[in-house]
Order: structure tokens, then C-alpha cells, then sequence
């Protein structure tokens, strides 16, 4: 099965409302792995790079960030702004409606980071992109999907072009320019609709870029 994930999709995905669905969306708390794995780092600028309802962008700005955030849903945007203004410091976050196929920042960041984004484009590709954004020194953090055999986005598996592995991200990245810190698979359990406990397959990579 091959998905779009062109603006369409994502405006259709947010309008149709997702709260108690797997995942950092609506009103879930941001991932586990943001905390685990940027927790003792020192606040700094930071993009995350497909927002979503912002939860990730949230939690890093209430911890001193300064976060601009980017999503090619405007539905996304509005709920995350909406849910910002509630944490008391609005001033650390920019959103930025943005096709990240196509859109640059104008400059690079401390932490670069995204959590399941699938921007129309291949996902590898995707991720070799946003790692030109993070600044000599700087962190990148990826979370997402574990390709598993049998990905064909039914149910609650991604398709298999939305999924990647951790060996297969971190072959991309040089290791003269690149430290990996955490190239793992993680299981964790969500609670779905009906209060049933559905499991997520992670990739979680995180990677220094050296000076």
C-alpha cells in the first residue's frame, strides 16, 4: 500500500480528531523517548521537524527551548498552538506551516528532532535531510516506526516506505561527522480506543554531530 502523505492526507488526518489513538497526537503526553533521550541536554534552539499537535515541541519549550516547530497541517498547527498557550511560555515556540519535501530553515539548530513524521518523500531520505540542520555539535533525535516484516500500513502497522530500522539510518550517517549515541528497537504499549493495549514497534536513533 502506497500512501501520499501530501497536505491532503495530513489535513484529513487531523480533521477527522485521533485523541486516545496511538501515538503523540491530540492530547497525548509527548513521546517517552524525548525525555529519555534529550532530558540532559542543555536547552538550546531546537526544530521539530513534523509537529504534529506539538506535544514534543511543548515539553522542550517549558524546559527552556526555543522550538520552532513545522507541520504541513494547518489543523495540526492550530491545535498545537491552542494547547501551548496553556504551559505559560508561548514566547519559546515558533510554528511554521511547512511542506519539509521542500521547506529549509534559515539556520541550523541545537536539536533537530521528529517523531513519526512521513513527509511526502522517501523516509530515508527524509531523515538525511533534517540531519543537514543540526549545528556542529548539535543533536539529532529520530523516533519512528520499526520496519517489520509485514509493514503494509493495515491495523496499526505502518507501511513499510513510513518504517526504517536503526542499522539502516545509522549506515547513512558518516562516522566522521556523526556520533551515535542510541540506535535501538523499543516495544512500548499504548491504550487504544476501548481501553485495549496496543503495542508500538519504535526505532529510536539519536546522534551527536561532531565540531
Amino acid at each position: 500500500m502506497t500512501h501520499g502523505f501530501d497536505k491532503d492526507f495530513w489535513e484529513r488526518h487531523w480533521q477527522q480528531g485521533r485523541a486516545g489513538r496511538p501515538g503523540s497526537m491530540g492530547g497525548n503526553p509527548p513521546n517517552p523517548y524525548l525525555a529519555r533521550e534529550a532530558g540532559g541536554l542543555t536547552p538550546g534552539t531546537a526544530l521539530d521537524a513534523g509537529c504534529g499537535s506539538g506535544a514534543e515541541a511543548i515539553w522542550l519549550a517549558s524546559r527552556g527551548w526555543h522550538v520552532t516547530a513545522a507541520d504541513i497541517s494547518s489543523e495540526a498547527l492550530a491545535r498545537a498552538a491552542e494547547r501551548a498557550a496553556t504551559i505559560g511560555a508561548p514566547e519559546r515556540l515558533q510554528w511554521v506551516e511547512a511542506d519539509l519535501s521542500h521547506w529549509s530553515p534559515d539556520a541550523q539548530f541545537d536539536l533537530v528532532m521528529t517523531h513519526y513524521a512521513h513527509p511526502a518523500m522517501p523516509q530515508l531520505e527524509f531523515y538525511d535531510r533534517i540531519a543537514g540542520w543540526v549545528a556542529p555539535g548539535g543533536t539529532l533525535l529520530v523516533v519512528g516506526h520499526l520496519h517489520t516484516t509485514g509493514s503494509t500500513g493495515h491495523g496499526h502497522h505502518p507501511p513499510a516506505e513510513a518504517s526504517a530500522t536503526p542499522a539502516v539510518i545509522t549506515a547513512r550517517m558518516d562516522g566522521t561527522e556523526w556520533e551515535i549515541v542510541t540506535a535501538e528497537e523499543c516495544l512500548r504499549t499504548l491504550t487504544g480506543p476501548g481501553g485495549r493495549a496496543v503495542p508500538l514497534h519504535d526505532v529510536v536513533v539519536r546522534a551527536t554531530r561532531r565540531r
